[in-house]
């Protein structure tokens, strides 16, 4: 069939959601050929078998927890936890108004449109930073520092006063979030036998990232994904799914889904947290795959340092008779980290080695410069 292409200002899919932007379209494919993957990277048919033995980490039993976490995050960095004290009622209430918000006509959702080189706001597409493989998906994103009231501001100062009660729920949600993060932090120092503390003071202040996730439905979701493969810069992400699959890492040289649980959220070790493990612990490859029967939605939490604090292993995960004094990569800030991957490199499973290279070349980055 010959290629035509036309000019088309928004995508729609069933229900009536938009990603608004201005495309080519392939006629064959019926989907905007910037959404169109290359062929090694679509989702194939066996892609859609789901990990059979996914770690899950009981909260309740904290022997047990550590050795799950320990083996887990040395393995594929992602691991599921259960009894984990966040409420049912408030994880429908995230998902209700998460619902709500995208369920909003364009013109509402784009008051809060996504400045390119940030890493908040609404986003669609992310047509200003990408013009090839885009993401299926449309996206919120907002800062949360614990104890402030960073999220009811957003949503008061950027969506209007009506959004009120969409702000006081994120920022409960948030909250339970920050405070699981932290239970999942201790784990990790006992696990790698820096102490129960460790981690848990290194976050205390953090200033974290909250995103909510739509893949609409799309005719063609054999061409194209709801993200792409890659490790999160952040050092730790909660994830909560809906009733629909999509979540899919790699494992043993396989992509594999991961089914959604209503009664367990999904962790994984994020690029930052890899650092501070010294490269013990492995940031988790993964992505989101889009379907032809269903829109998809997700609640992901980014625990992430505050801004300025440098990240550098503690001393006794350090071998100093390995190679570069027994470190893996560079002091950094997540300022830097994070202004790499919004302005430098779209974030995939080299993340953290071209940030690493990249740092170490522009003097005035390193910590301390000027």
């Amino acid at each position: 069939m010959a290629m035509v292409s036309r000019e088309t200002p928004i995508v729609r899919n069933v229900h009536n959601h938009h990603l608004p932007l201005t495309f080519h379209q392939d006629a064959s494919t019926a989907i905007p050929t910037q959404f169109i993957w290359p062929d090694e990277e679509k989702p194939t048919q066996d892609s859609t078998r789901a990990l059979l033995c996914i770690p899950t980490v009981d909260l309740a039993d904290t022997e047990s927890a550590v050795r799950m976490v320990k083996e887990a995050c040395a393995e594929h960095g992602f691991f599921q936890v259960v009894n984990h004290g966040i409420s049912e009622e408030l994880l429908d209430d995230a998902h209700r108004y998460t619902d709500a918000f995208f369920s909003l006509p364009s013109s509402e959702k784009q008051k809060s449109k996504r400045v390119a080189g940030e890493s908040c706001g609404y986003s669609s597409s992310f047509t200003g930073r990408f013009s090839s493989k885009l993401p299926w998906k449309e996206t919120l994103s907002f800062h949360h520092r614990s104890g402030s009231n960073d999220v009811s501001r957003y949503f008061a100062t950027t969506m209007g006063l009506h959004f009120n009660r969409h702000g006081e729920m994120y920022e409960k949600y948030c909250e339970a979030m920050s405070r699981l993060s932290m239970t999942v932090m201790e784990l990790l120092g006992m696990s790698l036998e820096v102490g129960r503390r460790r981690f848990v003071d290194f976050f205390q202040d953090h200033d974290s990232i909250m995103r909510l996730n739509h893949y609409p439905r799309c005719q063609t979701p054999n061409l194209t994904l709801g993200t792409g493969p890659h490790c999160d810069p952040t050092s730790l992400t909660i994830l909560h799914q809906d009733d629909v699959c999509g979540l899919q890492v790699f494992h043993n040289k396989r992509w594999l889904s991961i089914p959604p649980r209503k009664d367990a959220l999904v962790v994984n070790i994020g690029d930052t947290f890899m650092a501070l493990s010294n490269g013990r612990y492995k940031s988790c490859l993964h992505r989101a795959v889009v379907n032809s029967e269903k829109s998809r939605k997700s609640l992901a939490f980014f625990l992430c340092p505050s801004m300025t604090k440098i990240v550098r292993p503690p001393e006794e995960l350090i071998d100093e008779k390995s190679p570069n004094g027994g470190r893996k990569y560079p002091d950094f800030t997540w300022t830097q980290f994070l202004e790499f991957t919004q302005k430098h490199y779209r974030a995939d499973n080299n993340t953290l080695s071209a940030f690493a290279k990249w740092v170490t070349s522009v003097p005035h980055f390193l910590p301390g410069g000027d």
